[in-house]
This record gives C-alpha cells, structure tokens and sequence, in this order.
C-alpha cells in the first residue's frame, strides 16, 4: 500500500518529536524519505543537534533517494554551519520532490532553502500539517523571533487549587500514574525549572525517572540572592545544574554554587523579584528553547501573569485542603476580571484517579 502525504509527514513528525528536548539550540526535525510508495530513509535531528535529520535519512536511503520525495517537518538549512548545508545534501542525491510544512524562522534560511531547491530543480510543497509543526518548532521560532524558550507551567493541585497544606506538605496530591506522565514532560523540554521556596521546600533532583537510560535536562531553580543549599539533592544527582539569579547575589554563595558545578545564569530584578522576561532572555540566549516550570506558587503566578506562559498544564485530584493551603498561583495583581490572562482548553483526559487538562493562551 502506498504511503500518502499525509501519513508520511506524520511519521516524520513523529520522528522530530522523539528527539524534543535533545537538540537544544536546534530544532528537533523528523524526516522520511518515500520512493514508490515505501519509506526507503528516515531520521531525526542527533542529540545535541547534529547531525541534522536528512543526511541521515539520505545514508539509509543510499542510491534509492534519486527521484524520492522527501518529507521533512521545518525548511530545510541553506547556511553552512558545523556541517553542510541540508539542501546540498538533498540536491547532491537526486531528490525529486520535497514536502516542508513550515519555513525556517532563522534569518540565515528563512525562506531561501525553499528558493534553492526550487532552483535546482526540484518540486517544493508546502503546508501541509503546518499546525503540527509549528507546535512542536514553538521553543525554536520563539528562540529566534522573541530570544526567549517556550514555557510549559504544570501545576499539581487539589480539586480547590492548592498545591500544599498550610504546613508544607505536598507530597503527593496527585497520584503514580500523573507523576509518570510529569517525568515523560520532563524529558520532552530542555530545561526543568523551579523557585528557591520550592527547592528549600522539597529538596528535588528534578530528575527524569521511570523512562530508562535518557539524557537529563538541565535543572534551574530561580533564587534571587542564592539562598538555597549547594549540597542539596539537584547537584548531587545526574545532569548539568543552572541558578538563575538576580544581579545583587552575594559573592560567595555565587563561588559556592560554581564550585559545585552549578551555572551561574545572571538576570535583571522587577522590584524585590528575578524578573521572568529577562531571565528566559538569558536563557534564550544560553541556546535554551523549551522550559518546563513546575512551581512554586511565586514563581508560576510571575509567569502566568507576565504573559510568559505558552502551555498550561493542570494536574488536578480529587481532594480538598480548604483555605489555609497554599495557593497554586502566588499574587498577579490582577485588579479586574478583564486584566486576568485568559486561556482555551486545548485537551483534557483522566490520568489515573486524577485530571489533567491543557491550556493555551
């Protein structure tokens, strides 16, 4: 049976989606390449973003790539970076055809991948499943176009938004099976992250767990002042540390944190706070292109109410902690109905005994 448009980008979306929060500062492209009807070649970006999707699938393809189509999920690159330019490599083996949703953001391309192809000779579609595309290359159009990552909030909350009772205690609101789907997100975004109250609070690794052997992301804990433990959990497990602090952080907590391992990532104060928009400038400009933030409540309120939320995820029980827990969101200074962000539901679904929904601005 032969493979239609459709189903062949899909797969190579697919394809793309495996290597998400791998390929930092490169975006994670999925391609297949089609001859007759069967895929013959098919790849995606390497961890750490090279060698980029198409070469690959071109050396399985090998001689069967004259006349094929290519299906690939972003514009193939025009530049010469580390290594050739992807539509060298396409022009070089004799594709026919190339099917790319979307074109690539990046000045250096932007279009012209697309015009040398046709150039050469070679047919061009594009749009189909744009929307697909554009979702999963979010982190890196942002990176390019804004200089700060795609940010995904979770919140773990009772059935009346509270993420703690009034003593602290947390965990677990939410049961085995949301946490699994938590450490799945986890590994699907380059850099984990979460405020200094939470990381005194809980002491976290912030580790990826349950998935078998997969590279860790980064995990970043905003502390204006580096009033948190060095010798905490985050740096004696696997995987780089990052601090984001503000500029007035004493100079010896700054030597404690670096002589752990940990990266020091500077950024500006909005009153007596790390201001959010410089500090995902800051890691916009470290490469970093998808952010999952999971608390606390501080530091999900800054972002939700700065407009920095792009992906709001809700993981909701079904239990109730009544006032004196401590609230999800810490205070946005929102006066007015009409001045609250407002978001749609992309998707909801039981996990376990609990809910989860999506939501996005």
């Amino acid at each position: 049976m032969s493979l239609s448009d459709a189903a062949a980008m899909a797969h190579a979306l697919a394809l793309g989606r495996r290597g998400l929060g791998q390929t930092w500062p490169n975006p994670s492209v999925g391609c297949v390449i089609v001859k007759d009807g069967r895929v013959v070649g098919r790849g995606r970006t390497a961890a750490g973003g090279r060698p980029h999707a198409e070469p690959q699938a071109l050396v399985q393809a090998g001689s069967q790539a004259r006349g094929a189509t290519a299906y690939v999920t972003l514009e193939p690159c025009a530049h010469h970076g580390q290594t050739g330019p992807c539509v060298d490599a396409l022009i070089a083996a004799g594709i026919a055809r190339v099917v790319a949703p979307v074109a690539d953001s990046d000045p250096r391309v932007d279009g012209e991948g697309f015009a040398r192809l046709r150039a050469a000779g070679i047919e061009v579609s594009t749009g189909l499943m744009a929307e697909d595309a554009l979702r999963d290359h979010a982190g890196f159009f942002l990176r390019v176009t804004e200089g700060r990552p795609f940010v995904t909030l979770k919140l773990a909350q009772t059935l009346d938004g509270r993420i703690a009772t009034a003593t602290g205690e947390s965990q677990w609101i939410t049961g085995p099976e949301a946490r699994a789907q938590v450490h799945l997100m986890r590994s699907r975004h380059d850099l984990v992250m979460v405020g200094a109250g939470t990381a005194r609070a809980d002491d976290p690794t912030l580790t990826v767990r349950g998935l078998g052997a997969v590279a860790q992301p980064v995990r970043a804990v905003v502390s204006r002042k580096l009033d948190v433990d060095p010798g905490g959990a985050l740096t004696r497990a696997n995987g780089p540390v990052w601090m984001i602090h503000g500029p007035d952080a004493p100079n010896d907590r700054c030597a404690a944190w670096t002589a752990a391992g940990a990266r020091l990532v500077p950024a500006d104060l909005s009153g007596r706070q790390v201001d959010m928009g410089s500090a995902l400038r800051s890691l916009g400009d470290a490469g970093i292109t998808r952010v999952f933030c999971e608390g606390g409540g501080e530091l999900a309120g800054s972002l939700l109410g700065g407009g920095l939320v792009d992906e709001l995820v809700v993981f909701t029980a079904g239990l109730a902690i009544g006032a004196e827990g401590r609230p999800g969101l810490g205070a946005m200074g929102v006066a007015a109905l009409s001045d609250a962000p407002r978001l749609r539901l992309a998707e909801q679904r039981q996990i376990g005994a609990d809910v989860m929904q999506i939501w996005r601005p």
